[in-house]
């Protein structure tokens, strides 16, 4: 079961992801904050199956990665709801748009990069806890702790007031290709690790077999 469900995470994580890249290509923006609220579900499922397979050795790394993925959790959940039930439904002006419409570049768009800051740190800390023992577990590995380094542009550049200036001047198109290569990049960490489970669910099977 413990495998059966993290694999299922993993799978949740490649459709999300996918269907995110499809929907900024289609500039249909609903459908990307819509899709981004099941994306961190199936993050703590596939980070959760790695908590449970670590060795007592490598639990700090283990948890802290696990935590860090449910604060990312709920971060995000609370940006891209805001956007499909607030931002969307009511009619907002002046300083509230400004902090709330996620496309303005404002407060719940600084909270969604320091979301996805700490869905970094938890990829970081979770590949610390990984023990790779074959060639796809190493690149999953490698690809995790690559990742954390996310976390330092995500975390510090909202302060320099970069992305309030892009939004001002209509830079969406600069920020829609860095989500593409983001993209690009994560799909593979969730099918190595939809594999990873996958595999380690059928070598329990066999060992299972008198």
């Amino acid at each position: 079961m413990n495998r059966t469900l993290a694999a299922a995470g993993a799978a949740v994580v490649v459709v999300s992801v996918f269907l995110f890249a499809l929907c900024i290509l289609a500039q249909f923006s609903f459908g990307s904050y819509l899709v981004c609220m099941f994306l961190p579900i199936g993050f703590i499922m596939m980070t959760a199956g790695f908590h449970h397979e670590c060795g007592s050795d490598r639990k700090v790394a283990a948890d802290t990665g696990l935590i860090l993925a449910a604060v990312y959790a709920v971060l995000i959940l609370l940006v891209y709801y805001a956007q499909t039930t607030t931002v969307r439904l009511e009619t907002l002006s002046g300083q509230a748009v400004r902090l709330l419409d996620y496309q303005k570049g404002g407060l719940l768009f600084n909270y969604d990069l320091l979301g996805y800051g700490i869905m970094a740190l938890s990829t970081f800390f979770t590949g610390l806890s990984m023990k790779a023992e074959n060639r796809p577990d190493l690149w999953l590995k490698r690809l995790m702790l690559i990742h954390g380094i996310f976390f330092l542009s995500c975390f510090f550049m909202p302060m320099t007031g970069m992305f309030t200036g892009m939004a001002e001047g209509g830079g969406s198109s600069g920020g829609g290709i860095a989500l593409l290569l983001w993209c690009t990049y994560f799909i593979p960490v969730g099918m190595l690790a939809y594999l990873h489970f996958r595999r380690e669910r059928l070598k329990a099977r066999v060992a299972d077999v008198p």
